[in-house]
């Protein structure tokens, strides 16, 4: 394990908690070993080098420690955007399930973005934390088929590994949805790929799917994306050029018809997939469970 050293954990205060209702972020770690093609994190722009190797904040939880300690408003910590907070490394070194243990003993919630199964070893700190503030889980999904999962998302658990992830954390009474993000064009926007992960959320008790519909491509992010999808889809690259050039945004051209079979699939299931509708039924679910404990 390579220490980097930090002198901040959380970010500031954000009152308004727009995204999953989040005030605060949280990123332990920095690098990702998940090898997504698609990962916007390895752009320029955040100046993360070697960002395929993980790294952990010195003193990490010790700086955790005082700023939550220091902290007069209590909210929502939001990890996972920007290194998945449940790597390799987590297995043994536990900072993710220290900082966990911290924010439980200060009285803050957490939503958490992963794309691993080793989320699932954190379950008792999770109900514990649900006694008193709010607590979400994300899985990341983009697609149903394990074999595509293989060459997007190379190195960390495949969709059916996800799905039982979703099952076990629901079936403990965690609020638990999916992130269907990016869902890249020519490869995933299609109505088969769509239906089939609503369908599986449904099944193993995803609450809510939230959705983008294409994927954004900036500066060596986009060099490293062209080069992998080539890999395993001869001329993809040309296919994106082509429809997109060299945009930020690549949005899918068939969105609009996605969106019209998403919210019908999702409104049959009682599935939700509005931030807003998404942020009040999860905070709710905890202020209903704290009336009953009265």
């Amino acid at each position: 394990m390579e220490y980097i050293p930090a002198k901040t954990i959380l970010s500031g205060y954000n009152r308004s908690g727009e995204w999953f209702g989040c005030n605060y972020n949280m990123n332990i770690y920095k690098g990702c070993f998940h090898g997504c093609i698609y990962c916007d994190s390895r752009s320029e722009c955040y100046h993360i080098e070697n960002f395929d190797k993980v790294k952990v904040k010195e003193n990490a939880i010790e700086i955790l420690n005082r700023e939550l300690k220091s902290k007069r408003k209590k909210g929502i910590v939001g990890t996972g955007s920007m290194s998945d907070p449940y790597n390799p490394f987590e297995q043994k070194y536990k900072f993710t399930r220290q900082a966990l243990e911290l924010l439980n003993k200060y009285h803050f919630g957490v939503s958490i973005a992963t794309k691993s199964s080793l989320i699932t070893r954190d379950i008792d700190i999770l109900k514990s934390m649900k006694r008193h503030s709010p607590v979400l889980a994300k899985i990341t999904v983009t697609s149903a088929d394990d074999g595509v999962c293989k060459i997007l998302e190379p190195n960390v658990a495949v969709a059916s590994k996800r799905f039982e992830t979703i099952n076990k954390l629901s079936t403990n009474g965690i609020y638990t949805g999916i992130l269907l993000m990016p869902v890249l064009p020519f490869i995933e926007d299609h109505d088969e790929n769509i239906l089939e992960i609503i369908r599986l959320a449904k099944e193993n008790g995803a609450r809510f799917i939230y959705p983008a519909f294409g994927v954004t491509l900036r500066q060596n992010q986009r060099i490293h994306f062209f080069k992998k999808i080539n890999e395993h889809f001869e001329g993809m690259s040309q296919k994106y050029i082509k429809e997109y050039g060299f945009s930020y945004e690549c949005r899918s051209k068939r969105t609009a018809k996605l969106w019209t079979i998403f919210k019908g699939a999702c409104d049959k299931e009682n599935l939700l997939y509005k931030m807003k509708d998404i942020i009040n039924s999860y905070k709710n679910d905890y202020e209903e469970k704290q009336i009953s404990f009265l």
